[in-house]
């Protein structure tokens, strides 16, 4: 084994570290997750399997015959014909020629689709636009096809929306009616998650994906979950999909609660069974990067909230692993020798259900 690793930093620079290096690395990432998050560090053993994933000499790496796991992904089948600054490829096909190149040239395990925004405000503007793509293409897969989007609850207000910026509240010193503002506003987002969501289901969806849910804060995760819950009522037989977009949630409320629980601050191992009580199907934790760290630090760190997150799991757990998250370097091309030494590190030592 030679003396040096050739590894990577949060934000992808290339470097080399000894082994003793990349172990103390390992340690203090687990030890940070262990003081944010109130739960086990990695154990010795993990410690050292993970090394030993992180030193081998290929530049990708894999998991034994039998370890596979499904992949699904948030309008990955789409990224033939996106723009290189969404990390497409920029190629001038259609989504639908797309999603069937991702399907049928890379045996793709589910599809999805999703508006180029990528939100659920100006989808129901389109609505129809967006429930004709998805019929259509449809028609053609085989492979379970999902249409995601994100809460995106920060185009509810001004100047993109109708209510108050909390942003702009809360230097003022208007508590209060920032925290109404929220309010307010995941109550419009969530009837509109509702509405699309029930549109798709009538067209014969197959699966529906809250995409990086919370981003706005605990108010966003709340409608989120509340209108999961009503769609599940409305339509038990559609698959949901919840991923988060954060390792905890902000606090920009601060004192929503869902069912008696505090949402703002909660990690992945507590999201889960938030939802799980609305009937979501799968759940998507995302560990935050932090590019001044190492890749072992950032991998280990990550690696031990999803061993806690799949350990109180009761529904399929798949880590979202793309840039910038759980231990993915923030780059918008991600590095493949750093994203198969986490689908491997999450497979088989964290005991993820799909990535």
């Amino acid at each position: 084994m030679p003396k040096t690793i050739l590894t990577r930093m949060g934000d992808g620079e290339r470097v080399h570290m000894s082994l003793s290096e990349i172990r103390d690395e390992l340690q203090k990432g687990t030890e940070n997750a262990v003081d944010m998050a109130r739960i086990p560090a990695l154990p010795d053993d993990d410690i050292e399997h993970l090394l030993d994933i992180i030193a081998e000499p290929g530049r990708v790496v894999s998991v034994p015959h039998g370890h596979e796991l499904i992949v699904t992904d948030d309008g990955m089948a789409e990224c033939f014909s996106g723009t290189e600054a969404d990390g497409g490829s920029g190629v001038s096909i259609s989504r639908q020629a797309s999603v069937l190149s991702y399907e049928r040239g890379l045996a793709a395990d589910t599809g999805s689709i999703g508006h180029t925004d990528y939100s659920f405000k100006p989808v129901k503007a389109v609505l129809d636009v967006e429930l004709q793509a998805y019929h259509q293409i449809s028609l053609l897969t085989t492979a379970p096809l999902f249409y995601g989007s994100q809460p995106n609850m920060g185009q509810y207000f001004q100047p993109d929306g109708p209510f108050p910026n909390p942003v702009d509240l809360m230097p003022a010193g208007k508590i209060k009616e920032a925290q109404a503002a929220q309010e307010e506003a995941a109550a419009q987002l969530c009837d509109d998650m509702v509405y699309i969501g029930k549109e798709f289901n009538a067209m014969g969806c197959e699966g529906f994906n809250f995409d990086t849910a919370g981003s706005s804060g605990d108010a966003e995760f709340y409608a989120t979950l509340e209108a999961a819950r009503q769609l599940k009522e409305h339509a038990p037989h559609m698959a949901l999909i919840i991923g988060m977009a954060s390792e905890f949630v902000l606090g920009m409320h601060g004192e929503i609660a869902f069912d008696g629980q505090q949402l703002a601050g909660l990690f992945p191992h507590d999201q889960v069974k938030l939802a799980e009580s609305v009937g979501a199907d799968i759940f998507g934790p995302a560990i935050n990067v932090d590019t001044s760290k190492s890749f072992p630090w950032n991998l280990a760190k990550a690696l031990t909230m999803i061993t806690e997150t799949v350990k109180r799991a009761d529904i399929p757990v798949h880590p979202n692993v793309g840039m910038g998250v759980c231990g993915i370097p923030m780059l918008l091309q991600v590095p493949i020798d750093c994203v198969s030494r986490v689908s491997k590190a999450l497979t088989l030592i964290g005991k993820a259900d799909g990535l």
